[in-house]
């Protein structure tokens, strides 16, 4: 299966792509794995995408579809891919549908993993980790620590990313918003889109996305 997984921030994205990419037994590409395998590799694209990022501009989309291109191009993607992240915009969305078609192939479907907004920003807004080990990550409301500011498992100190902050998350919602959530109404009329509530436990909403892709 082809599929593309959407959704705003906080939506759980990543976690559901590792589930269901392991349940289809197809890769799970991230945009995000694929610029730092590009950068730390040293390819072509990766030092173009590096120049960008260190002067603080956004990766233009050529090179982005160009490191998706490669990487779905790797023979353990000739069965199917699970995208995440990617496209990230209606020219990308267009871009990975010509792709597609000059191979013969095309989408099966486009998963929406649907939070509301005010969620969203509690999940994020939320989040605490770890000064000592940054994979120590506690959550205010979901997972707390047994004592306030304090890391369970090393007893390092929590705090909240700069990023993470209910400002930040609310203005990465407006980009949202704005850049990568019409591509929903153009997957809508193709008859791919398939919304998903991603509200629950990680299981249950996995088992909703397997049921839907099912029909």
């Amino acid at each position: 299966m082809r599929i593309v997984l959407v959704g705003p921030p906080g939506a759980g994205k990543g976690t559901q792509a590792a589930f269901l990419a392991k349940n289809l037994s197809i890769p799970h590409i991230s945009t995000g794995d694929l610029f730092r395998a590009n950068i730390s590799q040293g390819t072509e694209l990766g030092k173009q995408a590096k120049a960008f990022m260190d002067a603080g501009d956004l990766v233009p989309d050529e090179v982005t579809i160009g490191m998706a291109k490669d990487r779905m191009e790797q023979p353990d993607a000739v069965n199917g891919f699970l995208l995440d992240g990617f496209p990230r915009n209606v020219s990308q969305a267009e871009a990975l549908d010509a792709m597609l078609q000059a191979e013969g192939m095309k989408l099966d479907a486009v998963l929406d993993l649907e939070v509301e907004e005010d969620e969203v920003v509690k999940r994020i807004a939320g989040r605490r980790i770890c000064r000592n080990d940054s994979s120590h990550v506690f959550h205010v409301t979901y997972a707390p620590p047994k004592t306030e500011g304090v890391c369970d498992t090393c007893g390092g100190e929590l705090y909240q990313r700069g990023d993470d902050s209910e400002a930040t998350v609310r203005n990465r919602l407006e980009v949202y918003h704005t850049q990568t959530e019409p591509i929903i109404d153009y997957y809508k009329a193709q008859g791919l889109l398939v919304t998903i509530p991603a509200l629950g436990e990680v299981s249950d909403v996995t088992k909703r996305a397997m049921d839907a892709l099912k029909k």
